[in-house]
C-alpha cells in the first residue's frame, strides 16, 4: 500500500514534468539558424524595403503566402489566401495593399481568438538606397512564422492551442498604423472575442542608449494597463522559461518617447484589448539604409522569440481567459 501511495502523489508531478518537456520541444523548434535564413531573404534588395503599395511589399505578401502554405498553416476566414485587401488614403493618394493572416485554430475555445501580430512594411527606397528594415520589422516578421511553426508542430501531435492563434502580419504601418487601423475596424474575427494582442515591433538588436549593457532583455509595454492577468502570465513566462530581463522603462505613463502608441498594438488597446508590444530599442540606424540582416543577434533573437511563444502557450491553453482590469 505504501508503494502504491508513492506512486499515486508523484504522478501528477511527473504528468506536469511531461507536458513541459513536450512544451520545450516545441519551443526549441524556433532557431537562430532558421530566423537567420528568414530574415536573409525578406530583408534582401528583392524586396526593395517593402513600402507599403510597392513591388515589394507584393514581394512580402508572396513570401509570407508560400511560408504558410507551404507550412500547412491555413488562411484566417475572410482572406483572399491569406490577404485582406484593402485602399488606403496615403498623404492624399489612393494605395492598394493588404494585411497577410493565417490560423491554427482552437481545439476547445475555437471562436476565441489570440492575434500575435507584426508589420510586413518598411519604408522603401529613399534618395536611391534601399532601407531593408531587418530589425524594423524583419525581426518581428520571422518570429511570427517560427511561433507559427511550433504551433502547428503541436497541432499535428495532437497538442494544438485550445484557442484559435491568428497571426497577423499588417500593413502601412510606417504610414501611421493603418493596416492595423483597418484590421480593427473590419476585423476577420471579432474584436469581442479576441483575448489579446501579442505585437512585436524589432526584437533584433539593442538599444545603444540603455545604462544596463547586458543584452540579455527586452522591452515591455502595455502588459499590465489593460489586464493584470496578462503582466502576470508574462512575468512567470520569462521566469519559468527565458529569464530575459524584462525592462518596463518605455511602459511608464510619462514615457516621452511614447512607444505605447507607436506600434500597431495601440489599436487594439484602443478597442479594449490587453496587449503586449515587444521591442529591443530604436538604434543608429533606425529608418536608415544601415538596418541590415548582418547586424542582428540572431542567438538573442531567438530567446525573444521563445518568450513570445511561451506566453501564447500560455494564453492559449489556459482554462480561462484573462480577467480585464476594474
Amino acid at each position: 500500500m505504501k508503494t502504491l501511495f508513492l506512486i499515486l502523489i508523484t504522478f501528477p508531478s511527473f504528468i506536469l514534468s511531461q507536458n513541459q518537456m513536450v512544451l520545450i520541444d516545441y519551443a526549441e523548434t524556433i532557431t537562430a539558424k532558421e530566423l537567420k535564413e528568414s530574415l536573409y531573404v525578406y530583408a534582401s534588395d528583392y524586396f526593395q524595403g517593402r513600402e507599403t503599395g510597392s513591388i515589394g511589399q507584393k514581394r512580402a505578401i508572396d513570401f509570407l503566402q508560400d511560408f504558410y502554405s507551404s507550412h500547412g498553416i491555413n488562411p484566417a476566414k475572410g482572406t483572399d489566401f491569406y490577404t485582406q485587401s484593402m485602399t488606403l488614403d496615403i498623404k492624399g493618394v489612393d494605395v492598394n495593399t493588404e494585411n497577410v493572416a493565417a490560423i491554427i485554430e482552437g481545439s476547445k475555445f475555437p471562436e476565441e481568438y489570440i492575434i500575435i501580430s507584426a508589420h510586413l512594411d518598411h519604408i522603401g527606397i529613399e534618395n536611391g538606397e534601399i532601407n531593408n528594415g531587418a530589425d524594423d520589422d524583419g525581426s518581428g516578421t520571422v518570429a511570427l512564422l517560427e511561433i507559427a511553426e511550433a504551433f502547428k508542430m503541436a497541432k499535428m501531435q495532437g497538442n494544438g492551442p485550445k484557442r484559435t492563434v491568428v497571426f497577423l502580419h499588417v500593413t502601412g504601418e510606417e504610414k501611421g498604423l493603418l493596416g492595423s487601423q483597418y484590421y480593427t475596424q473590419n476585423p476577420l474575427y471579432p474584436l469581442k472575442e479576441t483575448m489579446v494582442n501579442l505585437n512585436v515591433d524589432m526584437i533584433g538588436r539593442t538599444d545603444p542608449k540603455r545604462i544596463d549593457k547586458d543584452p540579455n532583455y527586452i522591452y515591455l509595454i502595455g502588459a499590465d494597463r489593460l489586464s493584470q492577468d496578462l503582466h502576470d502570465i508574462s512575468e512567470k513566462a520569462n521566469l519559468e522559461h527565458t529569464q530575459l530581463k524584462i525592462d518596463y522603462t518605455f511602459n511608464e505613463e510619462d514615457d516621452p518617447n511614447r512607444f505605447y502608441y507607436r506600434s500597431d498594438h495601440y489599436n487594439f488597446a484602443k478597442n479594449n484589448i490587453p496587449v503586449i508590444f515587444y521591442f529591443s530599442g530604436t538604434h543608429e540606424d533606425y529608418h536608415k539604409p544601415g538596418d541590415t540582416v548582418d547586424k542582428i543577434m540572431y542567438e538573442l533573437l531567438a530567446k525573444r522569440t521563445k518568450l513570445i511563444f511561451y506566453t501564447a502557450w500560455e494564453l492559449a491553453n489556459r482554462p480561462s481567459k484573462i480577467r480585464l482590469n476594474k
